[in-house]
Formats: structure tokens, C-alpha cells, sequence
């Protein structure tokens, strides 16, 4: 019988996770991450493992290894994790010994981690639309911006921080971005400083009926899909933030392509998945005229796991 492999995907606020045999998900599970602290993550990230298998109805013995994908500073030998601001219990510079925290609660299946982009990214080139490719990087415009870089066939770690496209800097003297550092990408396109800077601007007078739409939608913050309804709604202050997020990136990822000379570029995140694909197309509209060989552009392409990339790459690292 073909073994069993399950993958994890920690975010601030879900936790998602499924079963894989043969490549195929079998079973899937995903609850909102507990605030508790880092005992209750690890609990709750077991059990949505635990609950992926019984809806595949296959016992947790028969599983072979876990991967997780997990925001933050990754420590792989140690399996720990460190400096992960968005997830309760895990904001600190001393490292929390995850994997073996989760081992311990799903029969001490062995457990594998890394960082969650860097693992969204393996999923994408392993199991989804960057399969044909040998030189490609996978950027995620979520609440963040991050990226995965595979280079002559193998997934670029460099010493723990390579492909991190979000910190690369398009306007000097900038936009602040969640690092404290100014002009970075992710202060343009990251979902959370689009927020922060949609409300600077209502504070200075600007029109927007962004905050609206997130209250009757029952959303606690701007989401992705409160964003996509505004834009359908024309919303000018909307359209002015997405406008300078497809502006940024346009110059990171043109940059990006002028150095590495890279076959593809993938688009994914939750924000990038919910604009689709209009929204890579302009991003490769606004890259070509930045582009030192423009008649080879690289391919665009969309992510195609979606919400379950992470989670997809996480049984892939663990050897599904």
C-alpha cells in the first residue's frame, strides 16, 4: 500500500492541512488558529491531521511523515520556530520546538519544516502549475509579500532568507513597509499595509466605501475578497492602492527577471489568487517595458493549488 504523507500550513489566522497518497489528496482539514499559545497551535494543528485521516478513513499509524509550512524564522535541524509575529506564542526570538511538539501528539510520526512560502512554492513546483520549470520563482501577495526561488532544478534556501522578493526595494525613501525598513514591495502590495494606507487616507479626507464592504461583509479587517469587491464596485481609492501594488511589482519582479534570466514567475498568495487572472496580466503588462530582453519575457503564470499549496508542499517536504 502506497504511504500515507500529511501536510501543514500554520497561518496567523488558519491552520490548513491534508493527507496525501499516491500525490493525491485523500483528506483535508482546516480550523482558525488558536490564540492560546503555542501548545493550543501544536494541538490544533494535530488535530486537523488527525481529522484529515478519519475523513479518508485511514489510521494515523499508517502515517509515513508530516511537513509544515510555517511563518517566521525556521530553524530546520532543530525544527523549531522563532520571530513568527502573527501567530500567538510564537512572536519571540527563542525558538519553539514545533516539529517535535507535533510529533509527539500524532504518534511520533517523523516531522519536517520550513518556511511557509518557501514551502507554498514547493508545492506549486512539485504538484502544480510550475511543474515544467527549472528556473522559476513563486510570489505570494497575501498580507505579505514572499517568494520562492527554484533555480537549476533545485529550491534555493541560500542561508535561510533567499527569495524574499516582498523586502526588495522599488521606491527609495518609500512607503513603510511591516519590517520598518522604507520603499520595499510589500508596502506597496502586501495586503496589510494596503489596508494601513487605505485608512491613512480616510483619516486625511479621501472617499472609500472599502470599509463598508469589509463591516457588511462581517470582516474584522480587509480582506482579500473585500478588496475584490470594492474594485467591482469601482471603489477610486481601491483602485489607486491595487494600481501602485501592480506598479511595485512590476518593478521588483522585472528586476528580479533582468538578474536570474528565469523561465517563469508565478503568481499565488490570497491576494494574487482572488484578483486572478487580470491581475497578472497587468503585473505582466507593467514588467515588460523594465524588461533588458523584453521578446523573452518569462511565462506568468497562476497558482494552481491555491489554498491548499502550503499545505500540498508540506507532504511534499515531508517525501509525498
Amino acid at each position: 500500500m502506497a504511504k500515507l504523507f500529511a501536510g501543514i500550513d500554520l497561518g496567523g489566522t488558519k491552520i490548513q492541512s491534508v493527507v496525501m497518497r499516491s500525490r493525491r489528496v485523500v483528506g483535508q482539514a482546516r480550523v482558525p488558529t488558536p490564540r492560546g499559545g503555542t501548545d493550543e497551535v501544536a494541538a490544533a494543528m494535530a488535530a486537523t491531521v488527525r481529522t484529515a485521516l478519519a475523513e479518508a478513513n485511514l489510521p494515523l499509524g499508517d502515517l509515513a511523515g508530516v511537513g509544515i509550512g510555517s511563518p517566521g524564522e525556521i530553524d530546520q535541524d532543530a525544527g523549531a520556530v522563532a520571530r513568527s509575529p502573527n501567530v500567538p506564542g510564537f512572536e519571540g526570538p527563542d525558538p519553539v520546538p514545533l516539529a517535535s511538539e507535533v510529533s509527539r501528539k500524532l504518534g511520533r510520526a517523523p516531522v519536517a519544516i520550513d518556511n511557509d512560502v518557501r514551502v507554498g512554492m514547493l508545492g506549486e513546483w512539485k504538484r502544480g502549475a510550475a511543474r515544467p520549470y527549472r528556473d522559476v520563482l513563486g510570489v505570494f501577495v497575501g498580507t505579505g509579500v514572499g517568494g520562492g526561488l527554484v533555480l537549476e532544478g533545485r529550491m534555493r534556501r541560500g542561508r535561510g532568507a533567499a527569495g524574499e522578493i516582498g523586502h526588495t526595494i522599488v521606491k527609495d525613501g518609500g512607503r513603510t513597509c511591516s519590517c520598518g525598513r522604507s520603499g520595499h514591495l510589500e508596502a506597496y502590495a502586501g495586503r496589510g499595509r494596503i489596508e494601513l494606507h487605505a485608512r491613512d487616507a480616510v483619516e486625511k479626507g479621501r472617499k472609500t466605501d472599502l470599509f463598508k464592504i469589509m463591516e457588511k461583509r462581517g470582516r474584522d479587517r480587509v480582506t482579500s475578497g473585500v478588496i475584490a469587491r470594492a474594485l467591482d464596485h469601482g471603489d477610486r481609492l481601491t483602485t489607486q492602492l491595487i494600481d501602485d501594488a501592480v506598479w511595485a511589482l512590476g518593478i521588483a519582479l522585472a528586476s528580479t527577471q533582468n538578474l536570474l534570466d528565469l523561465e517563469a514567475i508565478l503568481i499565488g498568495g490570497g491576494l494574487g489568487d482572488r484578483l486572478g487572472e487580470p491581475f497578472v496580466r497587468r503585473i505582466a503588462d507593467s514588467m515588460q517595458p523594465q524588461l533588458f530582453v523584453p521578446d523573452k519575457a518569462p511565462v506568468m503564470l497562476r497558482s494552481e493549488l491555491e489554498d491548499l499549496g502550503g499545505a500540498i508542499g508540506g507532504a511534499v517536504l515531508a517525501g509525498g
